[in-house]
């Protein structure tokens, strides 16, 4: 009863603290829109994301006081919060996004996700996510493309003109390679020759990094693991998430990669899939030696 008393307690804080937020991220985002200058503009930027980061350390706050978890991070000792990134990690749980939230807090700059446009209607979020700048995209599928060529590279033009409000803006973007949370269905499903991993889509990859036009410093590549096991978001309320352990490297990103024709060019295709492919094989060695590590600390 006493977990379920304080999931309820730690949900409504949340909650409350995220309308708190709301109010003036949206206010900034209306300012920001009337500025006359691109410099003004980018001033207001800058105030968003700091309430964005204050929302986070809120709920970071609430978490550390609330919930018994413990975080042991590794690697962000050396990361810049003025810099631009791309942040890729595996992914088991709705609560790997709070993970984040927590390593990242005060080490790096906001971290933001590529989102479809239909859920710029999500409640009061997809507000919140439009005043941030949250980088919307419309994919137009193969049939849409079929009946009209023009479409063809429209996605990631009308993408790369949104990324371009981030020029001279501490920013990091992320993505889930795997596109989706690993079950062990999924995993069989996929016939993924990984052991603890869905195969990640290196198609997701390039796209941001040409989206993002040369301009990101490096990659973040994120390990999350959970050694009790991975839980639900009601659970990690409820105070059933005991310990996580993340560690980040920091890789360089091939400078061709922001250039090349991901969906035209077979050779330059197969170099982005071999090169994520070679981090996903890092990264499941990696946790089958880190759920070790957790297992025999606990």
């Amino acid at each position: 009863m006493f977990a379920v008393l304080r999931g309820a307690l730690v949900a409504v804080l949340f909650a409350l603290n995220t309308v708190f937020w709301f109010i003036p991220i949206i206010i900034l985002s209306l300012i920001k829109r009337a500025m006359p200058t691109r410099a003004l503009e980018r001033t207001v930027a800058r105030a968003n994301d700091a309430c964005a980061q204050n929302w986070v350390g809120c709920n970071k706050q609430l978490a550390h006081a609330l919930l018994p978890t413990r975080y042991h991070i590794r690697g962000v000792e050396e990361l810049d919060r003025k810099a631009q990134y791309f942040i890729c990690s595996n992914h088991q749980t709705w609560n790997d996004i709070h993970v984040l939230q927590q390593t990242f807090y005060g080490k790096a700059p906001f971290f933001k996700f590529f989102l479809k446009q239909e859920l710029i209607w999500v409640p009061v979020l997809g507000l919140a996510w439009w005043g941030l700048d949250f980088p919307f995209m419309r994919r137009s599928t193969a049939e849409q493309i079929a009946k009209n060529p023009a479409l063809k590279g429209k996605d990631i033009e009308t993408t790369r003109k949104t990324c371009e409000k981030y020029e001279g803006v501490p920013v990091a973007i992320f993505n889930f390679l795997e596109g989706t949370r690993f079950t062990p269905a999924k995993h069989a499903r996929q016939q993924s020759p990984y052991r603890h991993l869905l195969k990640p889509k290196a198609g997701g990859f390039a796209f941001t990094l040409s989206a993002m036009g040369g301009r990101l410093h490096s990659l973040l590549d994120v390990t999350i693991v959970y050694p009790e096991g991975a839980k639900t978001f009601g659970q990690f309320l409820c105070g059933e998430v005991k310990n996580v352990i993340v560690e980040v490297r920091q890789l360089a990103i091939p400078p061709a990669f922001s250039q090349g024709d991901y969906e035209a060019d077979a050779a330059f295709r197969k170099t982005v899939q071999d090169f994520v492919a070679a981090l996903w094989v890092e990264k499941d060695a990696r946790i089958a030696q880190l759920l070790g590590e957790g297992r025999q600390g606990s």
